[in-house]
């Protein structure tokens, strides 16, 4: 039995489907607090397979303690936490509480149910401003907001813990940009309020929840001026997550990128979702935001070597995926 914190979110719905497909058998704890039951529901209706659901917060050390117990869990896919820069910049404090303390709990309840082994949901913001491109695993660690300095810091936890003691297994998966849902269209990203990410403010242009698209900055040093990220697909992901469980069945620390090793351009994204939706997408070309960089992608190699996985699904499927989730769900969840 695998336990997934948070597992009614974006990336956790889309790992329980992998999980399932691979034959695991799943329990989710989640407090729901910016995720939806409802995706629960359908997973199973994907998979057509059971999951157990408890909802309880990742704080709350003793319910964990019992979740691990009861069901006999074996490992830990960890993705409950908050995920916004731009709000981690506003509301630090409730970063550091749900995402760090949370996550501490999570490591004292496993040391002492005696489950040694975790996938951790890490990000690309904990390499910071890029010394050079694209980012490999040993370049310079230097988070410059709230939100990854919590990731940094988890990373930092697992690290020590595995250090005082080697018998545990850790695998630290630092994600680049993920977009897409999952083809059924029956589970993708469903933002609260306004969507902090491109591609989900996108659909919703598109679908005709928001007017216009405002991209900030088209000045910059890229091929079309606007900023250039990796976006990988979700369930691209998801089966990244699966590999990585696979390794732990010895002891273990690592951290490697889940990315596609390619950026693609703010024009280059609102293109192919036009191309996928048949709907224009307006936009406005606004000044920059200050902290945000130019470009940056992932470095694969170690990924494809350690994990023998690699992203295969296009920007146009993600897009084409995505779009199918949003128009069949205008509203998300709700």
């Amino acid at each position: 039995m695998i336990l997934v914190t948070g597992g009614a979110g974006y990336i956790g719905s889309h790992a329980c489907v992998a999980l399932l497909s691979a034959g695991e058998d799943v329990v989710v704890l989640d407090n729901f607090c910016n995720s939806s039951p409802l995706a629960l529901e359908r997973i199973q209706q994907i998979c057509g397979k059971r999951l157990t659901v408890v909802e309880a917060d990742i704080r709350d050390q003793s319910a964990i303690e019992e979740v691990l117990v009861q069901h006999g869990c074996t490992a830990v896919m960890h993705f409950a936490g908050l995920k916004s820069v731009q709000d981690s910049v506003a509301q630090p404090l409730e970063y550091y509480d749900q995402n760090v303390i949370g996550s501490h709990r999570l490591l004292r309840a496993m040391q002492k149910t005696g489950v040694k082994k975790i996938v951790f949901s890490s990000s690309a913001t904990v390499y910071g401003t890029p010394k050079f491109l694209p980012y490999t695993e040993d370049h310079p660690l230097n988070a410059i907001n709230p939100y990854g300095r919590t990731k940094l810091m988890i990373e930092d936890m697992l690290r020590d813990q595995y250090t005082s003691d080697p018998t545990w297994a850790v695998a630290i998966l630092r994600y680049f940009n993920p977009v897409g849902a999952h083809e059924s269209g029956l589970i993708g990203e469903d933002p609260k309020g306004v969507p902090n990410n491109l591609v989900p403010f996108v659909a919703q242009v598109a679908i005709g929840r928001r007017e216009r698209l405002s991209v900030w900055g088209g000045d910059y040093d890229t091929p079309d001026g606007t900023g250039v990220r990796d976006y990988i697909h979700v369930m691209d992901l998801a089966d990244g997550h699966v590999s990585a469980l696979s390794l732990l069945s010895s002891p273990k620390c690592f951290a490697v990128n889940l990315g596609t090793g390619a950026g693609s351009s703010v024009i280059e994204v609102i293109r192919a979702f036009e191309a996928a939706s048949g709907k224009q997408i307006p936009y406005d070309i606004k000044p920059r935001r200050a902290g945000d960089l130019a470009a940056y992608y992932a470095a694969t190699d170690y990924a494809t070597k350690l994990l023998g996985w690699k992203a295969t699904r296009s920007l146009e499927t993600m897009c084409a995926d995505h779009w199918r989730w949003q128009s069949s769900n205008p509203n998300g969840y709700a």
